[in-house]
């Protein structure tokens, strides 16, 4: 007999997780889902880039004086209809815009995996996109090194101008504020990213930034599942600058916890937290930075997301053994029996057993 890991538990389930991210254009969405890919890896996660469901393509939307940040400009009501049918497993024939050449290529049939990340401007923008979504995440760079992203990738990877994306920019502008920022109220967390306050040049050298992850509090957190920094490491590990802090605020009328990170730190403190959640979660190995000195903030909110996502998932699995045929409906019901039982973290893996 052996202890199933989370891994081997989702993967015999049928619920598809879905977790939805959002942004702006070129703001480092798929960043910080990395660590979700490296952790469960292919087998277990597929991901849609929302720019497959734009309307009109590149040249469209020149002529028509529209952005696709414009929803508009997006087919959301097929976005809608096929999110719906894909949590339930099913397959959808997306889709396909095609980056290189700003047009569309032939559909394709897409099924989802056990865990489905959506990532792209729409994200959180209908309450029916929004009511299939387990976690949502919205990423949020300061506009200075957004610039400087965009920029990098645009005149990289899609050929244009530095002028052509400085006009694009100045474009957007009204649209992003009219329709993209608003999707950071239903968030549960909202990565924010600025410049280091050590040297503005690290963030190109090293990818060093200053990095606030703004979080809603959980509404149900399940004992024994914790994440605990290494005060010692962090103090004595450590030879380059960091700093740590955390603050409370109002963001859309709730109150969030800010954590606030900046610097690099010893790998020894990541390698710590990365055994704990091994160990919490029985999803084995966890190594996203791998042979690596020292890891920078953004590595360490990567890491943080990724736990948060997991103790998100654990928690639906934990609420499917109720039975809400007696106990009513909704998500209070469905949280009834595991905690009448007493159920924890721990209870829950040790009660997991197969031959």
């Amino acid at each position: 007999m052996h202890t199933q890991g989370l891994k081997e538990i989702i993967a015999a389930t049928p619920y598809i997780f879905t977790i939805g991210v959002a942004g702006d254009s070129g703001s480092g969405k798929t960043t910080f889902t990395q660590g979700i890919r490296s952790i469960f890896g292919s087998e277990l996660v597929s991901t849609i880039t929302l720019d497959d469901y734009h309307r009109y393509d590149r040249e469209e939307r020149k002529k028509l004086g529209i952005t696709a940040l414009n929803p508009a400009a997006n087919r959301i009501d097929q976005l809608e209809s096929d999110l719906g049918r894909l949590k339930q497993g099913m397959p959808v024939d997306k889709p396909v815009y095609n980056h290189d050449t700003g047009t569309f290529d032939q559909p394709v049939t897409f099924i989802p995996k056990k865990i489905l990340l959506l990532e792209g401007l729409h994200t959180f923008f209908t309450p029916a996109v929004r009511e299939n979504l387990d976690f949502l995440l919205f990423v949020d760079p300061a506009p200075e090194v957004k610039y400087d992203w965009k920029v990098k990738r645009d005149i990289n990877k899609r050929g244009y101008s530095a002028a052509d994306v400085k006009r694009h920019i100045e474009e957007r502008k009204p649209d992003y504020e009219r329709y993209i920022a608003p999707q950071k109220q239903y968030a549960d967390a909202i990565i924010g990213i600025d410049y280091s306050e050590y040297g503005r040049g690290l963030g190109e050298e090293r990818n060093v930034y200053r990095v606030t992850l703004s979080q809603n509090r959980m509404k149900h957190s399940i004992k024994d599942i914790d994440l605990s920094l290494d005060l010692y490491s962090i103090l004595s590990l450590s030879e380059r600058d960091f700093s740590l802090k955390f603050a409370t605020g109002v963001q859309y009328g709730q109150r969030m916890g800010e954590l606030i990170i900046d610097g690099e730190l010893s790998e020894h403190v990541v390698k710590k937290l990365e055994r704990s959640i091994e160990h919490q979660t029985k999803v084995r190995p966890i190594s996203m930075f791998k042979d690596r000195e020292y890891v920078t903030a953004v590595d360490l909110i990567q890491l943080i997301i990724s736990w948060r996502i997991i103790h998100r998932r654990i928690f639906l699995e934990i609420s499917r053994e109720c039975h809400p045929a007696d106990t009513g409906a909704g998500e209070n019901a469905m949280t009834c029996e595991w905690k009448r039982t007493g159920t924890t973290g721990e209870k829950f893996w040790n009660n997991r057993h197969s031959t």
